[in-house]
């Protein structure tokens, strides 16, 4: 007979105990008080977030319950925590907005993976030199490719019109109705500042190009630092080590400087995305055969029937064909 509290199973005092769980709740954070911000810069891992409607730069992190997903510069994106900005402040991201628009590269056309590199620009600004380093066609359509694949208006600026002639780069893209500016050491910039009013423009261009100039031109007081060309390789270093979304002046707007480029992979673009971003060839296509590439090898194209019938010009569609070219 056992006294009471002993049981007679001699193993019954060396069963684990039993775990104390919390009982599962599917309610979640509605963070009704969370801040929003725009993400400015980012770097290994911290976030440098603009809160709207102040002048107030937060450093933060990003929370654990947004799981691998990525923030990136230019994300509208919501914020708890310590947003003083003070020193040692820090908040984090608990939520990120839909993006209106991403753009995306890989790192060559064999490279599976997409690298989003800016989220929400409107307007991509292409930066090529006309010389030190000399233009590169081929990098200027890919760029162009990738910013019709994200529904990015392009504009292409020209940079040391001192030291070569635009006229070729002008006719090449006039065609595509892509604005054209050219500038020089010294250019006062109107042209520019009238493209870039009200927009949310990301820089994109080879290193060495200038694009660290013009943002010092632009925005005084910033003082990006200007990197020179290699005179053996011809070859910028790499001024600009990450993304950076930087206020215009009145009438305002952004620009956004990013790293220099010297490949621009374009594996996430296909063909149908390609020619969607061109109204006019896009409604042409339709009476294409199946399985049309749209280049000069295919006999019934519809494009080239366009041309001969007046309603396309043969030069847009040569600089479409040229782009296509770039990626296909």
């Amino acid at each position: 007979m056992s006294r009471q509290g002993i049981t007679s199973d001699p193993h019954a005092g060396f069963d684990r105990p039993g775990r104390r769980s919390r009982p599962r709740t599917k309610d979640r954070p509605t963070y009704d008080k969370a801040v929003p911000a725009i993400v400015v810069t980012v770097d290994r891992g911290r976030f440098r977030c603009l809160i709207e409607g102040q002048d107030q730069v937060v450093s933060t992190t990003k929370a654990r319950n947004l799981g691998r997903k990525a923030v990136i510069v230019g994300d509208r994106v919501r914020l708890v925590g310590d947003t003083s900005g003070d020193e040692g402040s820090l908040a984090r991201i608990v939520e990120v907005d839909e993006r209106e628009t991403v753009l995306r590269r890989t790192a060559d056309d064999d490279d599976p993976f997409e690298r989003p590199i800016v989220a929400n620009a409107d307007q991509l600004v292409i930066v090529t030199a006309l010389a030190d380093p000399p233009p590169r066609v081929g990098m200027i359509d890919r760029i162009l490719v990738a910013a019709y694949d994200a529904g990015l208006d392009p504009v292409l600026v020209l940079t040391k019109a001192d030291l070569g002639s635009p006229d070729e780069l002008i006719a090449a893209y006039r065609p595509l109705g892509v604005p054209v500016v050219t500038t020089e050491p010294g250019s006062e910039l109107s042209e520019l500042r009238r493209l870039l009013a009200g927009h949310r423009s990301v820089l994109v261009g080879h290193s060495g190009v200038g694009k660290s100039t013009l943002v010092n031109a632009l925005i005084p007081d910033i003082h990006r630092e200007v990197g020179e060309v290699n005179e053996v390789t011809g070859r910028g270093r790499h001024t600009s080590t990450s993304a950076i979304a930087l206020a215009l002046p009145d009438p305002g707007g952004w620009v956004i400087d990013t790293p220099g480029v010297r490949s621009f992979g374009l594996s996430h673009v296909t063909p149908d995305s390609f020619i969607a971003a061109f109204s006019d060839l896009a409604d042409i296509v339709e009476d294409c055969p199946r399985g049309c590439r749209h280049d000069s090898t295919e006999p019934e194209c519809a494009l080239d029937a366009a041309v001969a019938d007046g309603r396309l010009s043969a030069e847009r569609l040569e600089s479409f064909r040229r782009m296509e070219r770039a990626f296909g």
